[in-house]
């Protein structure tokens, strides 16, 4: 790997495309070395990930809407799948990707990774996977697309941190999508470093999406990166060029919405002919909750055992890092963190709800952990409002750990009894994680897509698309534009076009 700055230059310089940040991401992305069996095994893993959350999220409204969008846009010839449907009902790529992106990121339940900014790297596949459907791509260039997006996503996570300015991550996710899409197409340097420009031009927006009353517009943000990078890589396909350079521009991106003029940077990249395995850095979820909970619900299991009488609890104190504090603990200042009525959306993004709910329960449901029903259990009330969060530099250091092995998202919990008494206990990293008690292997992938997809998908369809994506570096492209999860779609609303909105 090889460390490159990042500063902004003044037009006067003229600085050499060679020397811009969007140049070097798209060499990465253009590098033709081979992938290694551990990165294909992890590939296959995400893709397995991907479809079990998506088809679980079929019927819940946001994905159901963008499938509605989705399928007023349908081909006769030369398109994608959309999860659920029948793999003969193509749709045009672009489409498919924003139906199919809404369904994977709804549950908040797929892969993660964390460094100077928040990232879900899975959210690239369904917009590479459908430029690879509509376009006749096999096995290998679909490989080569993942593999980039996420060496793309997970360095530019890294090095540069969009969140203490208040813009959302799609501005480093919509940039990946591009790289992957156009990896897969097998485009010139100079074409990916175009799509790459206009894909970072067009999707700044602000963290609001992620405050407050948070919407199910957090489920979407990766389907409108999707859509806008598929655009930008068929724009530079036409030879169109972009706003340049666009990190290091006077008036560009960081100039004026990131660390200003006197930005220094630091994007850590993979040399010409070294392998990409960025996505071996990448981690999975357990349970349907914001990854920085991941360890402290696998925590609260393990308290839970000493606790007799939960209404005989005084406070429970959580110290965690920086961000776990300020994003979903009381650091965040959100009220709405403590309201028993607040979106699905609000409660995955509160520490407090969630440690509550896991210490009461002893297990963790994507739908009934966050029922409204269970919201609003007066016990649960009481307890989650005794639950506050502090920051400690411990917690904080592990969690920007530039080492793989040492990096951890954990935290301490404290449960003070009205006696007087505490019960006490850590854990680093969630016991999912590569490096945790349990970490996640093809097995534990499957377990998920089985438990996700039960009753929802038949026998013969479970069996024919797993073992299907478990030939990924073999498949034909006739295989991969049968790489799609389907369900008795009589059964599935939104499937026809219909006359509610624009489309």
């Amino acid at each position: 790997m090889k460390l490159h700055t990042v500063q902004v230059s003044p037009s006067k310089n003229k600085l050499a495309k060679e020397d811009q940040l969007a140049w070097k991401l798209a060499r990465v992305a253009t590098d033709a070395t081979p992938s290694s069996e551990a990165v294909i095994d992890m590939v296959i893993n995400r893709i397995i990930d991907n479809a079990s959350v998506a088809i679980a999220s079929l019927e819940r409204t946001p994905v159901a809407n963008a499938r509605a969008q989705a399928v007023a846009h349908a081909r006769a010839d030369r398109g994608a799948s959309i999860f659920g449907m029948p793999n003969n009902h193509l749709y045009h790529a672009e489409w498919a990707a924003w139906a199919n992106c809404t369904a994977v990121r709804e549950l908040d339940f797929h892969d993660t990774f964390l460094a100077a900014d928040y990232s879900h790297p899975g959210d690239s596949i369904p917009a590479v996977l459908a430029v690879a459907q509509q376009l006749g791509k096999n096995g290998k260039d679909l490989i080569k697309g993942i593999v980039a997006s996420y060496e793309v996503h997970v360095n530019l996570v890294k090095g540069i941190c969009l969140h203490e300015h208040k813009i959302d991550h799609v501005a480093h996710l919509c940039p990946a999508q591009a790289a992957g899409v156009a990896a897969l197409l097998g485009l010139d340097t100079d074409t990916v470093y175009q799509a790459i420009q206009q894909a970072l031009h067009v999707s700044i927006s602000t963290r609001q999406s992620r405050k407050g009353e948070i919407s199910s517009w957090k489920a979407y943000v990766p389907a409108h990166g999707a859509k806008l990078a598929i655009e930008a890589v068929d724009r530079a396909m036409r030879g169109e060029k972009s706003p340049s350079p666009i990190y290091e521009g006077e008036d560009s991106v960081i100039a004026w919405i990131l660390d200003g003029p006197k930005a220094n940077y630091t994007v850590p990249l993979p040399e010409p002919g070294e392998e990409k395995r960025a996505i071996l850095e990448t981690y999975t979820k357990e349970h349907s909750a914001e990854y920085q909970s991941q360890a402290l619900i696998d925590l609260a299991f393990r308290m839970r055992t000493k606790i007799q009488d939960f209404s005989l609890i005084d406070k429970v104190l959580i110290e965690t890092s920086h961000h776990t504090h300020y994003v979903i603990g009381t650091g965040s200042g959100d009220p709405q963190k403590f309201d028993p009525h607040a979106t699905r959306e609000t409660l995955d993004h509160s520490i407090m709800y969630i440690v509550a709910v896991a210490l009461e329960d002893g297990f963790w449901h994507h739908e009934k952990s966050y029922a409204p029903e269970r919201a609003s259990r007066p016990a649960t009330i009481t307890l989650w409002n005794k639950i506050t969060t502090i920051e400690q530099p411990k917690w904080t250091a592990l969690y920007h750990d530039v080492n793989p092995d040492k990096k951890a998202f954990g935290g301490k919990i404290i449960i003070t009894m009205k006696d007087g008494s505490v019960v006490e206990d850590e854990l680093e990293r969630a016991n999912a994680h590569p490096a945790g008690a349990r970490p996640f292997k093809r097995e534990q992938y499957i377990k998920k897509f089985d438990e996700l997809t039960a009753g929802i998908v038949s026998s013969e369809e479970r069996n024919r698309f797993l073992s299907l994506v478990q030939r990924l570096p073999e498949l034909t492209a006739e295989e991969i534009k049968e790489l799609n999860v389907q369900v008795d779609f009589t059964s599935l609303s939104n499937t026809q076009p219909d006359d509610k909105g624009i489309f």
